[in-house]
C-alpha cells in the first residue's frame, strides 16, 4: 500500500485526507486569530500593521522590505532581509521591539506564510496578540500599505540604495529615524511621531494624576 500511495496509484479518499488535516490543526492550533470585533486602540502600540514589501534592485538581487506602522502615533518600523521567511518575521518583530519607544500590545498581519511559524512563536512568547485579517482584504492594512508607498517614493526611488545588505539597513534605519524622530506630519498636527507619542504619554499621564 505504501508504494502504490507514494506511486499515486492509491488515494485517500477525501474525508479521511480532511479528517487528518483537522487533527493536525487541533494539535497545532494557530496563535493568530482574527481581531475582535469592536477592538479599540486607545493607546501607542495597542494596534502595530506589518506588512512586507519585495523589492527588486537588480533583474537577480531580490529583497524583502519588512514594514510596520503604529496606528495612533504613525511611528515606523522597518528592515530589509533576502528572504520572506518566518526566521526574518522574527527579527523583525526583535528589531519593532527595540526601536519602538512604547510597548507593541497587537500586531496585524496579513495570511502570508512569513507571519507564521517562528514569527507566530516570538509572537506569543513577547505576549503580542496577533491579529490576522481575512484572505483578500488588504484594505485591512491600509495604514502599512500606504506607508510602503511612501517608503518607496521617497526613499527607493530617490536614494542610491547599496546592494551590500547591511548597508542597505544603515541606510534604511536613517530614514526610519528621520520619519520618526524629524519630519513632521500633517496628520500628527504637525508633530512628528516621536513628538506626538511624547504628547499622548503626558495626557495620559496628567488623567491617571486627576482620577487617582
Amino acid at each position: 500500500m505504501a508504494r502504490l500511495k507514494a506511486r499515486g496509484l492509491l488515494l485517500e479518499p477525501e474525508n479521511v485526507r480532511r479528517a487528518r488535516l483537522a487533527r493536525k490543526r487541533k494539535r497545532n492550533p494557530r496563535y493568530a486569530t482574527k481581531m475582535p470585533r469592536g477592538y479599540r486602540v486607545e493607546a501607542p502600540g495597542d494596534l502595530v500593521q506589518a506588512d512586507t514589501l519585495r523589492l527588486s534592485l537588480l533583474p537577480n538581487e531580490e529583497r524583502f522590505h519588512f514594514s510596520a506602522w503604529d496606528k495612533l502615533t504613525r511611528f515606523v518600523g522597518m528592515k530589509v532581509y533576502k528572504r520572506q521567511t518566518s526566521t526574518a518575521a522574527a527579527d523583525f518583530l526583535y528589531h519593532l521591539r527595540t526601536k519602538f519607544p512604547f510597548p507593541i500590545k497587537a500586531i496585524q498581519i496579513d495570511g502570508g506564510s512569513e507571519f507564521m511559524d517562528q514569527f507566530e512563536e516570538a509572537g506569543e512568547g513577547a505576549e503580542i496578540l496577533l491579529f490576522q485579517n481575512p484572505p483578500r482584504q488588504p484594505e485591512l492594512n491600509g495604514g502599512v500599505e500606504r506607508s510602503n508607498r511612501t517608503h518607496r517614493e521617497e526613499f527607493y526611488e530617490v536614494q542610491d540604495v547599496s546592494l551590500n545588505l547591511e548597508e542597505h539597513n544603515q541606510q534604511l534605519a536613517r530614514y526610519e529615524y528621520d520619519h520618526n524622530h524629524i519630519r513632521p506630519h500633517w496628520a500628527l498636527e504637525l508633530k512628528t511621531p516621536f513628538e506626538y507619542y511624547l504628547q499622548w504619554k503626558k495626557i495620559h499621564k496628567a488623567k491617571v494624576s486627576l482620577m487617582s
